[in-house]
């Protein structure tokens, strides 16, 4: 009895938050944008414009599932509540296990459905674009590239989410040298923008033949994928296009041509690259939908404080400037040096486990904290 009544106050101090949440979600006006999005849909000429339907579609996906999750977790909510009324007259032991397998299953959901509630950035429902660079550190960081290419691989397969790469360089030796990656799914910018900045490895290197504990460091930055055509003027002159062979994976035509593409904007020295596609021209027109995107943001964010907000403050790859540090020797934790979230379970971590850091980042930014610099 005891325990049912533990569960029975835990559950009832997630009413207030439910109805908040319910409430943040306006599911009201959700409700009204699907009838009409599905109007829309059956009106004759919807497909003619694929990529205009196609985002149409991408909305009425997201409110829909959006709603769902709200009513089942409402539904669920009454369920563990009658259930505990059921326990406490059947007074069955083993009912309490089964109360307690649910009620851990909407804390769960609740979690997740409230975090999303924070996501509510312009380009938070956005695709996001990652880059990773090895900094200090040679071999032994090419290596560690490779270990956050794969964390962030195995993150978002656990979301549902798709990953595309767009340009990739070998490590001399081992590992990653650059990786230029897409992660397709819904929020996964509002999610990922949290990841931005200089992660720092301590560990004995594999790649040392003394054995010697080695610090590591490499940068990610991350942007949104914005799909609408932007309406950004960028002159031809201020352009360099170069050219170049592709590497890593890839069929005979993508490895023994020159079908990757650099894009360097001059003025403001942003450069981008894509070797995806088959084509040469493909690569071009994806390289200048990620240039228009940074171009777009940086005429946006006029002032470096808004600018930080939106792709963060592109660092020295080394010592001072990391915002996480994953030490593997001579004890193990990962630590945010923003948020002072933290914990010793590195394996699961580097496993795709991000969770637990990404929540606290999103917490962290919508209790007024000071920005990371």
């Amino acid at each position: 009895m005891v325990e049912l009544d533990q569960m029975k106050a835990e559950i009832l101090s997630y009413e207030q938050g439910l109805k908040e949440v319910q409430a943040s979600l306006d599911l009201e006006n959700k409700a009204k944008r699907i009838e009409e999005l599905e109007m829309e849909m059956e009106a004759p000429g919807f497909w003619d414009d694929p990529d205009k339907s196609n985002l149409k579609m991408k909305e009425l996906k997201n409110l829909k599932d959006t709603v769902e999750q709200c009513n089942r977790l409402a539904t669920q909510y009454e369920d563990i509540l009658a259930l505990i009324e059921m326990g406490y007259e059947d007074e069955d032991p083993e009912m309490a296990a089964e109360i307690r397998q649910e009620l851990d299953a909407f804390v769960a959901e609740f979690e997740e459905l409230r975090i999303g509630t924070l996501l509510s950035g312009e380009y938070d429902k956005n695709d996001a674009i990652l880059k990773l660079n090895a900094g200090a550190g040679g071999t032994e960081s090419c290596d560690w590239a490779g270990m956050l290419y794969r964390m962030y691989t195995r993150w978002a397969e656990r979301k549902g989410f798709t990953v595309e790469v767009l340009d990739y360089l070998d490590g001399d030796e081992a590992g990653i040298k650059s990786v230029t990656f897409q992660v397709n799914g819904t929020n996964a910018y509002g999610y990922l923008k949290s990841e931005k900045g200089v992660h720092r490895l301590v560990r004995i290197s594999p790649f040392n033949a003394q054995g010697k504990r080695q610090t590591s460091f490499v940068s990610l930055d991350v942007m949104p994928d914005i799909e609408e055509d932007l309406d950004v003027e960028i002159d031809e002159k201020d352009l360099r296009i170069d050219t170049y062979r592709s590497s890593g994976a890839g069929g005979q035509h993508i490895n023994k041509t020159s079908s990757a593409v650099r894009i360097t904007h001059i003025p403001t020295g942003t450069v981008v690259q894509c070797q995806n596609e088959r084509s040469q021209f493909q690569n071009k027109d994806k390289a200048m939908q990620m240039l228009k995107a940074k171009l777009y943001l940086l005429k946006q964010e006029a002032n470096v404080e808004k600018l930080s907000d939106i792709r963060g403050e592109i660092k020295d790859i080394g010592w001072g400037n990391q915002i996480r540090s994953y030490v593997l020797q001579p004890y193990t934790m990962v630590k945010d040096h923003r948020t002072e979230v933290e914990t010793g379970n590195v394996d699961a971590v580097l496993d795709g486990g991000l969770d637990l850091f990404i929540n606290g980042y999103l917490k962290w930014i919508n209790t007024g904290a000071e920005q990371p610099q």
